[in-house]
């Protein structure tokens, strides 16, 4: 079994992509390297949502992952820079990434809001469009 996880963020002004874009790039190379990691993908959709997919051979691996570097450093300041924003975590037999069309079904059926400092209505009532194929970021592999 593998541990699953997505997030999707939406950034709530243009004011903050710049920022918001230079932690997702150090967190997106720092997670090249991360062990424990299988795989995954950032895509972009309108309306600035991003959605990450990353598959990992343990929670605990994903959780190391978390707290550490750049991740660690762009969490809190997600708080204000996002006006929406969720997670979904399960468990998979396959090692191979899940389609955006189930991480969605996923997020809204046992996922959960995280905090944000000025939420939307979606946010607050964790419902969101499903993605509409954006920009296909980087799909990645881990060692």
């Amino acid at each position: 079994m593998v541990f699953v996880s997505v997030t999707r963020l939406r950034v709530r002004s243009i004011l903050f992509f710049p920022q918001f874009v230079w932690y997702a790039v150090r967190s997106r190379s720092q997670s090249e390297g991360a062990p424990g990691l299988i795989s995954g993908a950032v895509m972009r959709e309108a309306r600035n949502a991003f959605w990450t997919l990353t598959v990992w051979e343990s929670e605990a691996a994903m959780e190391a992952f978390r707290v550490q570097g750049a991740h660690k450093a762009a969490m809190p300041k997600l708080l204000d820079w996002c006006d929406e924003a969720s997670v979904a975590h399960w468990m998979q037999e396959s090692r191979e990434l899940p389609s955006w069309k189930e991480a969605y079904e996923r997020m809204i059926k046992q996922g959960r809001p995280s905090k944000v400092r000025h939420p939307s209505k979606a946010h607050v009532a964790h419902d969101f469009s499903p993605p509409r194929p954006g920009i296909l970021i980087n799909r990645f592999v881990g060692h």
